[in-house]
């Protein structure tokens, strides 16, 4: 058994491919089914059942999958260890970010990073909080950024900042010649929200305990999975939306005359860098968080006066 043959049933599994698991480790594909044979034969066992499409784990596979995967994350230590002795960051460091926090954090975050530690690899992919956390676990990520808390047992969150929510209201709207809102106020409301799978679109909605009513909007319903286009159909068909706050920071005066922020308790999201609990490139994370908090405004820092919204609706 070497690790190898390790990597390459847990790339199987992952990817349920032997043509694509063979692309991601870069060998051909006769090269990795041989040495997956390889390894069954020693074991006395099949660890897939090559007849379905996808191909899957067998019952027995599975579990020998999941232990290959704690085998391999822990071979991974010794290299960071000898890392950590060099003191100096280097190799890949992948991070999954959701799409409402991505464009408003990281280019400032990543111009300093990437200054400051040119050695290391660093990859990025926008993705929901659900893709996120399956990759967390199957170990194709080493971190994400991420709204919190999630309740999942099999992750640990370091929480980064409190993002207030702000509302961004149509001239139309009556509420704009409020200067400040209850979350009563837009209960009544034309909103207009993310759409399923996004977990800002759930906080938004439990801000004010709103049921979002298609009726409001007679027969049309527009899905969107982008903030900018929210604050475009509020501008063009009026209404409000619900933003983050990073999302204004680049707003001209203009555009800031739209923004409204909410009475005391402040509705906020959490944001934390999420990891499996056994998680290896450490020092990478914790440098990362490092950069991020030396980006966020100082107001970001505290929950104090804040009402951190989940999303479970």
């Amino acid at each position: 058994m070497t690790l190898v043959q390790l990597e390459y049933i847990v790339a199987v599994d992952t990817y349920r491919s032997f043509v694509a698991a063979a692309e991601k480790c870069f060998v051909t594909q006769p090269t990795l089914s041989m040495q997956i044979q390889k390894l069954e034969e020693s074991l006395g066992t099949k660890i897939f059942d090559r007849s379905r499409q996808p191909v899957v784990p067998t019952e027995v596979g599975v579990k020998i999958i999941q232990q290959a995967r704690v085998v391999l994350l822990e071979s991974k230590k010794i290299a960071e260890i000898l890392q950590d002795t060099k003191g100096e960051l280097e190799g890949e460091l992948k991070v999954g970010v959701i799409p409402t926090v991505a464009p408003y954090l990281l280019p400032n975050v990543i111009t300093a990073f990437l200054i400051k530690y040119p050695k290391v690899q660093l990859q990025i992919w926008e993705y929901t909080t659900e893709r996120i956390v399956q990759e967390l676990k199957s170990g194709t990520l080493d971190c994400g950024i991420l709204s919190t808390p999630l309740q999942d047992s099999g992750v640990m969150e370091t929480p980064l900042f409190y993002e207030t929510f702000v509302a961004y209201v149509s001239e139309k709207s009556h509420l704009f010649e409020k200067k400040v809102l209850g979350t009563e106020d837009i209960a009544e409301e034309k909103l207009w929200l993310l759409n399923e799978g996004h977990c800002m679109r759930g906080q938004v909605l439990n801000i004010c305990n709103y049921k979002h009513n298609k009726g409001t909007l007679g027969t049309f319903e527009y899905n969107t999975g982008s903030v900018e286009t929210l604050k475009r159909m509020v501008d063009i068909n009026s209404g409000i939306t619900i933003l983050p706050e990073l999302s204004i920071q680049s707003y001209t005066e203009d555009q800031l005359g739209h923004i409204r922020y909410f009475k005391s308790p402040e509705p906020v999201r959490e944001i934390s860098v999420v990891t499996t609990q056994n998680y290896v490139k450490r020092q990478a994370i914790s440098t990362l968080i490092k950069e991020i908090i030396d980006v966020v405004p100082e107001r970001f820092k505290s929950k104090k006066k804040k009402d951190v919204m989940g999303f479970d609706i």
